[in-house]
Formats: C-alpha cells, structure tokens, sequence
C-alpha cells in the first residue's frame, strides 16, 4: 500500500503517493510482481538507486520512464504494420 500524505487525510484532499517508492511499493504501483521489477534492474531496464542494500524509484523518473516506453511499444507496432 502507497504510503499517504498525513495532511491530505485532515483536509479530504486525495492522498498523494510518495516522491520516492520501494520495490513493493512501484510493484503495486505498475501493477507486476517485486520479482519483475528486480528482473528490470537486473537489465538495467528500470531507472532506480539505492539506499544502502535496498532500491528506491523516484515517481516522477519512473511516470517518465513508463511513458517512454509506451511510446516505443507503440511506434514498434506502427512499424509492424506498415511492414506487414
């Protein structure tokens, strides 16, 4: 579960995720299991640090990285299909 802003809960305000998430926390977040996410960084495929022995993501580096790779999965379809 996303960690919530103390402060949105007293003004009803929608919580707000964390500036910086754990591998249990992005897994939730894209919606796979901690073990792909540790398979992407294996590759190098995921942009994340880390903190002692443990990996953090900041969101915005990775909404920006999710969208990229949107991006190319639907260009690479495109050139599919033009092709075909």
């Amino acid at each position: 579960m996303l960690v919530e802003d103390k402060r949105s809960k007293k003004s009803g305000a929608a919580p707000t995720p964390p500036k910086v998430l754990t591998v249990r926390e992005l897994s939730e977040y894209l919606r796979v299991h901690p073990t792909t996410v540790y398979r992407l960084l294996r590759a190098k495929q995921l942009p994340g640090f880390r903190v002692g022995s443990e990996w953090r993501f900041s969101i915005e580096v990775i909404d920006r990285w999710r969208s990229e790779e949107e991006q190319e999965s639907v260009s690479a379809r495109r050139r599919r299909r033009r092709s075909a």
